[in-house]
């Protein structure tokens, strides 16, 4: 009989984990943790890439450095096409393909997918999760699988997911039976849909000193109102960067110009909103800061990331609801 596996989120580092698999994606390049894999396993341009839909596996020797014995790697589409349904359907794919390949795997490791190019963290790991456990559904697939670790170097990040875990009741051994366990969870069952949902685009700077102010003062806010909140880290992306935010600021219902330090690229991201007609809410705690061009817009000024949360709840009722 099938044993009941459970999902947890573990903040280390993914080469040093232990663990029978490691499954990552592979979105026809390297990036983030999968970057430093292939670095790891000195994989050089003359290996078969899988493409999206398709897979690889790989056995890391002793001078590699990786923990894990085998190494799954999942072919996605490109970081500036991938969607939540990509990532609900890699994780789907990770579970058939190992049934395949290591049937009586019992501890399978992998990282969160999506939260580093900006997607909605929520929407992101739901989706992951989701794709988990539709593949878990049938009791014949992986009989012997006890545990998916999910892993993340961040402590911050570490406690969200743990959190999102808990409030969806997650945490808790996995059900087997023919009916998808997602169907009674209505969040875990949309999250990755067909039918995207409506999301505010962030054009704010990447620096330490703004990670609370978009978590706390701007995120929550956006979640509350049922709405995905996404931004695009430029140090993750290399050439394809611009497609990304081209294609979220012109699918977004709002966009939300953060203008602390007038930064060029936030500036230069409110402006191609502008021209194509989005809803633009601008946001900036130092109103001195203002250059020419937007002072004579109205801004929402805030003291405190409390204060920046408040307002922006009530704006955001506002643009949604004009």
């Amino acid at each position: 009989m099938a044993g009941e596996p459970i999902i947890e989120i573990v903040g280390e580092n993914i080469l040093e984990f232990r663990c029978d698999v490691l499954a990552l994606k592979y979105a026809q390049g390297w990036h983030g943790a999968d970057l430093a894999v292939s670095k790891a396993l000195k994989l050089g341009n003359f290996w078969e890439a899988p493409l999206p839909g398709e897979y690889r596996t790989l056995t890391p020797d002793s001078a590699s450095r990786i923990a894990a014995p085998l190494v799954l790697l999942e072919g996605m589409p490109a970081l500036s096409k991938i969607a939540y349904t990509n990532i609900r359907s890699f994780a789907q794919s990770v579970i058939s393909h190992l049934d395949q390949v290591a049937p009586n795997v019992k501890h399978i490791a992998m990282t969160v997918h999506g939260v580093n190019i900006g997607m909605d963290e929520r929407e992101a790991f739901l989706s992951q999760i989701g794709g988990l456990v539709d593949g878990l559904a049938s009791a014949n697939v992986l009989p012997e699988l006890e545990r998916i670790s999910i892993v993340e170097l961040k402590p911050d990040r570490c406690l969200r997911l743990m959190k999102i875990l808990q409030e969806h009741n997650l945490h808790r051994p996995i059900k087997r039976k023919s009916k998808s366990p997602v169907d009674s969870n209505a969040p875990l069952a949309m999250a990755g849909s067909k039918t995207e949902k409506p999301h505010v685009f962030v054009a704010m700077p990447f620096t330490d000193d703004m990670e609370d102010v978009y978590i706390f003062g701007i995120q929550g806010p956006i979640q509350e109102a049922g709405l995905l909140c996404e931004r695009v880290d430029m140090d993750v992306f290399t050439g394809d960067i611009l497609e990304r935010i081209k294609n979220r600021i012109d699918s977004a219902d709002l966009v939300i110009g953060v203008l602390n330090g007038a930064n060029a690229n936030v500036y230069l991201e409110v402006g191609y909103a502008w021209g194509k007609n989005r809803k633009t809410l601008l946001i900036c705690k130092n109103p001195d800061e203002l250059k020419f061009d937007v002072k004579g817009q109205r801004c929402l000024i805030y003291s405190s990331i409390n204060d920046l949360n408040k307002k922006l709840c009530k704006e955001i009722q506002i643009h949604m609801n004009p």
